[in-house]
């Protein structure tokens, strides 16, 4: 280190420097360091490669490369790993509660190295759903230099008949095996050709829309949110990440410069643009939360409001991110929506640039293309995802009411204490058309872990019933999950919420247009039924989803742990 250089060592000179720091060096020889590495700003490269999912399984090979970009720019990078969890794999039996938990547990891990070995700078790649968020968390926590990299979408399995698959195809051929709608043959091949290959599942679901929400939020590099997991492309996005996050150290560009509230405004911007995840209300408040910024449900409806719904995308259209990536990604939108006013350009971002310097270099939506509609023919005139309230919902809840035609409905309750119990009146024919089927006990404390109920509203669906049946529930959906399904109700029944005080037979209204979400009761009746509840115990006595239990708040406040 000369004297005219900046010094980037922002943390790891408490191992570089001093006599009595060379046990500390030692440790480090071992693993290649050498002299002139204990001068550079050590770089973590946080992978979440797993063989557990199609989604992370080609992340190795990602970190690599961006462990390369960050040496090639003068940083001493080592890479190091955290868990990831497969919604899909876990998605309805009681795996599933443990996936909102691994969000925890990944921002916990990162936050934890980064902390140890002193590190000064943080490359963090995530696949399946959980990682984006926990990566964000870890970032927003420890406030050094960083930049996020999406692991990149699966590209799209074909069937026999040449149809684009994906997941949801396969949970919604499930209904229709169940219904007697589909043979054996026709539902083993969808099985069998529905993810062929690495990357995160394809629709808006949930890490497609956290992956460009991150981008419009300014965290990733240009692109990162649309290049398939497996191209040349996604390459080159984590090599360049690699470099930029040596930039950042050198401008001293800090997480909390770039995740503004106006930041936290992009993002949702573009995630109603987009129509996706309900998820998406979960993460973003637990990321603002890392940063200190005040985001709330309010925010997500005054932005609602003014944004049109533009993308045929799955689950509810017809195309998924891959398409999307063809036709100029989610650069693309974003320059379509700030050239109509409805971003913040100024904001700074990961390459040093502000989001309206960015995309001056993208190029517009290809022309003639069909996924993102023009601002004068949206979908929508507004966003997709409400938020609910009523005397159901004081603290509000969520919905995606994108693709649908009934927008409310008033119907008989029919009310479960777990989704099992759930489906497997739905498998019998016990729900019927006009039903509002009610699922509790689900929420961050009392599932715990607020399952996301994917597989219940896909054999809803597959039966011919996803616009006939309501389904409301202190637990969560997955991204892909349409229908008239509303989740995120807060408080939960866990802790005296007024959806533990239903029996089956109440009268219920979901209702898009006045955003409400109500049970035809008086106060009087539901302060009866109130003296009469009981709290039941935890359903764990011991180990993370205890401890989780324990910690975790509302739904409401993004299932946080650390409030």
């Amino acid at each position: 280190m000369t004297g005219k250089e900046k010094d980037l060592r922002i943390r790891s000179i408490d191992i570089s420097e001093g006599e009595n720091r060379a046990p500390n060096r030692a440790m480090l020889r071992a693993t290649g360091f050498t002299d002139e590495d204990f001068k550079k700003p050590m770089i973590g490269i946080a992978s979440t490669w797993s063989e557990v999912t199609p989604c992370n399984m080609h992340i190795d090979q990602l970190a690599i490369e961006a462990k390369a970009g960050a040496r090639e720019n003068g940083g001493a990078p080592m890479i190091f790993n955290t868990i990831t969890v497969s919604d899909g794999i876990a998605m309805g039996h009681e795996g599933m509660r443990y996936s909102l938990p691994s969000r925890e547990v990944i921002a916990d891990s990162i936050e934890t190295v980064m902390g140890a070995e002193r590190l000064d700078g943080l490359v963090a790649i995530g696949g399946c759903d959980k990682n984006m968020p926990g990566c964000m968390i870890a970032i927003g926590r420890l406030n050094v230099p960083a930049v996020f990299t999406y692991g990149g979408t699966i590209s799209p399995g074909k069937s026999k008949e040449g149809n684009d698959l994906d997941i949801v195809s396969v949970f919604e051929a499930v209904g229709k095996r169940n219904a007697g709608n589909m043979d054996d043959d026709t539902f083993k091949d969808i099985e069998c050709h529905a993810c062929p290959g690495a990357g995160s599942c394809g629709g808006m679901y949930t890490a497609n829309t956290m992956a460009s929400a991150i981008e419009a939020m300014g965290m990733s590099l240009p692109g990162s949110a649309s290049n398939p997991g497996e191209s040349s492309d996604k390459l080159a996005d984590c090599r360049r990440a690699g470099e930029a996050v040596v930039d950042l150290l050198r401008k001293d560009i800090y997480p909390k410069d770039i995740m503004t509230k106006k930041a936290f405004e992009n993002a949702i911007t573009v995630v109603m643009a987009l129509g996706g995840s309900t998820n998406a209300f979960l993460h973003l408040l637990a990321i603002a939360h890392s940063v200190d910024v005040d985001l709330s449900l309010d925010d997500f409806e005054r932005i609602r409001e003014k944004v049109p719904h533009l993308a045929d995308l799955k689950p509810s259209g017809k195309y998924v991110m891959e398409h999307l990536y063809q036709v100029g990604g989610v650069s693309g939108v974003m320059k379509l929506l700030l050239e109509a006013g409805l971003l913040h350009g100024d904001c700074i971002t990961v390459t040093g640039k502000t989001v309206a310097e960015n995309l001056a270099e993208v190029e517009p939506l290809k022309e003639g293309q069909q996924i993102i509609r023009s601002l004068d023919n949206p979908i929508r005139e507004s966003g997709p995802l409400y938020v609910l309230r009523g005397n159901l919902a004081p603290e509000g809840a969520v919905a995606k009411m994108s693709g649908l035609k009934v927008r409310k409905m008033t119907g008989p309750a029919k009310v479960f204490d777990s989704e099992t119990e759930a489906t497997e009146a739905v498998l019998k024919n016990e729900v019927e058309a006009g039903d509002i089927v009610v699922i509790r006990y689900s929420g961050p404390k009392g599932g715990p872990g607020m399952s996301e109920m994917l597989s219940i509203t896909a054999i809803i669906v597959g039966k011919g019933l996803g616009e006939k049946v309501g389904l409301i529930t202190d637990g969560r959906f997955s991204g892909g999950t349409h229908g008239l399904v509303v989740g995120h109700i807060s408080p939960e029944a866990q802790v005296g919420g007024p959806i533990g005080l239903l029996q089956t037979g109440d009268t219920i209204t979901i209702d898009s247009e006045t955003q409400e979400l109500k049970v035809h009761l008086s106060e009087d009746e539901l302060e009866e039924r109130r003296q009469s509840w009981t709290a039941p115990p935890l359903k764990y006595e011991r180990g993370i989803l205890n401890k989780y239990a324990k910690l975790v708040s509302s739904a409401a406040k993004g299932a946080v742990t650390d409030l």
